[in-house]
């Protein structure tokens, strides 16, 4: 994948970010997500945080609205993001 140069970003910052984060349905799921985006956004709560199951309950899809200061930050949030063994989707 080819980098951005950060003069082309669509992304001013700071600015609030949405991200969605999808995994199956489990209790610490949402617990898990938040600690992982609190590493990376060290202001951000449960307040922040939509939480909508899928139809069959099967899934459970967050929305985590994080206070995107650089292209590195979130860079590195959905890389961990990704790499967690509970996530299926980072979007």
């Amino acid at each position: 994948m080819q980098a951005i140069p950060p003069t082309e970003s669509l992304i001013e910052y700071p600015s609030d970010f949405p991200i969605k984060v999808m995994g199956p349905t489990h209790i610490d799921f949402a617990p898990t997500i938040v600690l992982v985006v609190q590493k990376h956004d060290p202001d951000f709560h449960e307040g922040k945080m939509e939480v909508r199951p899928s139809s069959k309950g099967n899934f459970t899809g967050l929305t985590v609205t994080v206070r995107a200061t650089s292209r590195e930050q979130l860079d590195a949030l959905y890389s961990e993001l990704s790499a967690h063994p509970m996530v299926k989707i980072v979007m």
